[in-house]
This record gives C-alpha cells, structure tokens and sequence, in this order.
C-alpha cells in the first residue's frame, strides 16, 4: 500500500532532526519507541484499510463516484496541508503534548466515524481524523528525533520504520477480515485500544521535548488547507461529472486566488514561514518534489481504485482483496533496505531514475487487470513490478531530500516532502471519480485507462530525477 511508502518518506524527518545541546535523551527508551510506534500505526493502519471499506461504506451509506472519494480526500486534506504545522506546534509547545493532543483527536474521529449516518457527517469526522494525524505523525518522528543520539537514534528510527511497514502490511487483510465479519464500522473501533495505550504510554514514560519559540504560522496554514480543498473539490466534482460547470470554474478559480496568497504570505514571512519558498531556490530539491507528487499521486490513485475495482468489478470478498495487496508491501519491505545501501555507494541519481520508470511499467502491465481473470497472471505481475520500482525509489529519495538543502532546513525539506506525496496522493483521488462512476465492464476499462496515466506520471517522475539531480558529490547545490 502507498501507506508503507509513507514511513520511509516520513522516517527523514527523525533523521533530520538535530537535538540542541539541552536536549534530554529518553530516559525510558524503550517505553519511549513503544509510544512513538503505537501512534503512528494508527495513520499507517487507517490508511490501509479505509480503500478495502470504500464499496461497504458506499452501499450502506448510499453514496455516488462523488462521496466515495471524498471519504479518503476529507481524511487526506487536512493531513497534507497541516503536516508541517503540527511539526512546528510540537516544537513550540511540546512535542509529547502534541502527540497525545494528535492521538487523542484521532481516537475522537474514529468514533465519530464508526457511529456516522450519513456520508456528512462520515467526511467531517475523517476531517478530525486527519487533523489528528498531521499532529502525531510529525511528532512521533519528533520525539525520537530529540531521544536518541548517533547510532542509537538510527535504531530508534529503524524500529519505527518496520513497525509502520508491518502495520502496513498486516492492515489491508486484517481490515477486509473485519469488514467481512463484522462491518466496515469496525475498521475504526480498532484504532481506540491503540490510540489508549499510545497517549497512556506516552504520557508516564516520554519526556517533554520543545527546542523553538517562533510565532507558528497561523495564516499559512489555513490558506493552504482552503487552497487544497477548493482544488481537491473542484477536481472530485469535475471528475465524478464528466462536465465542466459554473461550480467546478468558480472552485477551480478559488483554489488558484487562495494558492497565490498563500505564496505571497510564505514569501513575506521568509524563513518563518510554513514552507519557507528559500526551499526552492534548490533545483534538486524542486526536481525531487515533482518526482515525488507525480511517483506518490500515480501510486496513491491506483492503489486506492484496486481494491476497488477488485471488490465490486471481481466480486472479491474484502478479505480477498486485503490479502491481493499483501504482496506489495512484502517486496517494498523486503527490497527497500538493498536500494538504501547501493545509494550511499552510487548516489540517488541512477536509483531515482530508473526506480519510478519499472514502477511505471508495472503499472501499465495493469493494462491487462481484469478482476474476473486469473489472479495470479492479471494483477501479480503488475503489483510485484511496481513494487519492486518503488523499493528503488523509497529509500533513495529520503537520502536525496535530505542532500538537497542546507542543513538548517533538512527537517522542513523532509516535512514538505512528506506532504507533497500526501498531497499527491490527495489529487489523484479527487480523480478517481471518474472511474468509481463506471460500472461492469466501463468500471475496468476506465481503471485499464487509469493505469496507462499513472505509468506516465511515474515515468515522468523518472525524467524529472535524471533531469534535475547530478551525480553524488552534485546533490546539493
């Protein structure tokens, strides 16, 4: 799942992080580890299992190519565009409060989402789950970040980041399970014993930690959730429409005004900015936010319309179709250390390169996805292939982002590129749409359809690596 491509894009920032000389290293490390892991697993699970409930929810709920997007769009639009104020707010304030703060507020969302009526309210308690989410997944990574020194913090991280990819990988079989026996509402009473032991654990064993007084950026913030959220509307209503309407104009022209402001507010503020644009100034680093939202947008689109298309289109039980992604995470987890190691002796560029151009073949061996078909001939060697290119391109572009910029903005380079792939991800879903509007064999022609775009994202993604990023001592500029 694209979920377990997130932990090693988050895992930067941890390594990003600088503790300052008064610092206080955990003086319960494991406890410290164990808090940090519970938290996170509640984003990484969540964003798993949710795509295997989509049909469950939609049937039950009685919602249209318009709502069902918007089920993960509500939860990914205010993770993206808050990401790197939750960082920043832990800095301020404390990055202990802010966790628990973050998994309290997740925990909140969950059952108001396991008790929704309506596709209304469903959207606005995912909304309040996302919010949760951009507190504690940049916190969790924070706290570890300020923990543990040298080679234990690199442990620490490491823990982190399998623990996050075997929650990854157990989720989408242990979520369809759930949804088949029990109903899809029970997908989010399972996040409630986690978020419990996470906030308990962390509130008696993990040190506060606050290294910065800097005003937060307030304004930034919410230009750029409104900004991403007239777009994302504009985008989901144009493609579950097929028209062009006076609505989907006047969202698109708001989501530009607002995006424009919320450049000039980040360019006033200069370095204190949310996402100060000095960033930019990088051509590897822009070369590599591009790459980023193209490989993550292509990715999070298609990963999410699969099991979809496999459930509805295949009549596959959502345990079925839990267990038809497994193999995805098993290669990224398997092969992703082995790309790490070869970048640190060629550099990013070749891995960055080729990694998204297999990925995009794999997907356009999707082309031949037919759910009625065998398994094993129409959906594995597109899914193992894909792996196999994002094993190249996960580890490579963590190292990158981190070379592309000086070291006082390593940590917010790190953020917004976490952010850029959510938010990737967050458009592509807003298009999805267009194929969950189908039905029986429109259904899979328009996911054959989406297949070959998202093999030319992730080849383009490619492009932009080779492109941009010079050889291993040109990383930086």
């Amino acid at each position: 799942m694209a979920t377990a491509l997130h932990v090693a894009c988050d895992k930067g920032q941890a390594q990003a992080f600088e503790p300052v000389s008064n610092a206080k290293l955990a003086q319960h490390p494991r406890w410290t580890i164990a808090a940090t892991m519970l938290a996170s697993s509640l984003a990484f699970i969540d964003g798993s299992v949710t795509n295997l409930a989509l049909p469950a929810i939609g049937q039950e709920l009685r919602g249209g190519a318009t709502d069902l997007p918007w089920t993960i769009n509500a939860y990914l639009l205010p993770l993206s565009a808050l990401l790197l104020l939750g960082g920043a707010m832990g800095d301020h304030f404390g990055r202990r409060r802010i966790l628990i703060t973050g998994v309290l507020i997740f925990a909140v969302g969950s059952v108001g989402c396991a008790l929704a009526a309506d596709f209304t309210m469903l959207f606005a308690l995912r909304a309040v789950q996302g919010i949760g989410a951009a507190l504690l997944l940049p916190n969790s990574l924070g706290i570890l970040g300020s923990s543990f020194e040298g080679e234990e913090r690199g442990r620490a991280v490491g823990i982190w980041a399998a623990a996050g990819a075997i929650a990854s990988a157990i989720g989408p079989p242990l979520g369809g399970w759930l949804v088949d026996t029990v109903g899809w509402r029970a997908i989010f009473y399972l996040n409630l014993p986690i978020a419990g032991a996470a906030i308990l654990i962390a509130w008696r064993y993990v040190d506060e930690s606050s290294e910065s007084k800097d005003a937060l950026d307030w304004q930034g913030a919410i230009l750029a959730t409104a900004a991403l959220g007239a777009l994302t509307w504009t985008l989901t209503l144009w493609s579950s429409q097929h028209l062009v309407t006076i609505q989907t104009w006047l969202g698109l022209a708001t989501g530009i005004v607002l995006s424009v402001l919320f450049i000039v507010t980040e360019r006033h503020r200069g370095d204190r900015a949310m996402m100060p644009l000095s960033l930019f100034s990088s051509r590897p680093f822009v070369g590599l936010s591009l790459l980023t939202f193209l490989l993550y947008g292509a990715l999070g689109g298609l990963l999410m319309l699969l099991p979809y298309v496999l459930i509805v289109g295949g009549d596959y039980s959502p345990t079925k179709a839990g267990l038809a992604l497994l193999p995805f995470s098993i290669v990224v987890a398997a092969v992703s250390p082995l790309a790490g190691r070869l970048t640190e002796r060629i550099g990013p560029r070749w891995p960055l390169t080729l990694g998204p151009i297999v990925t995009g073949l794999g997907f356009a061996l999707l082309m031949r996805a037919d759910p009625h078909a065998s398994y094993w001939t129409s959906i594995l060697p597109g899914m193992a292939v894909i792996a196999l290119g994002m094993s190249g391109a996960v580890a490579p572009l963590t190292t990158a982002v981190l070379s592309s910029v000086d070291e006082h903005h390593t940590g917010t380079a790190s953020g917004f590129n976490s952010a850029t792939a959510r938010t990737g991800g967050l458009i592509a879903t807003a298009l999805s749409g267009a194929v969950i509007a189908e039905t029986g064999m429109g259904l899979i022609d328009a996911f054959q359809t989406a297949a070959v775009i998202a093999a030319i994202l992730a080849a383009l993604a490619g492009v932009a690596a080779y492109l941009t990023l010079g050889n291993k001592s040109q990383t930086r500029l």
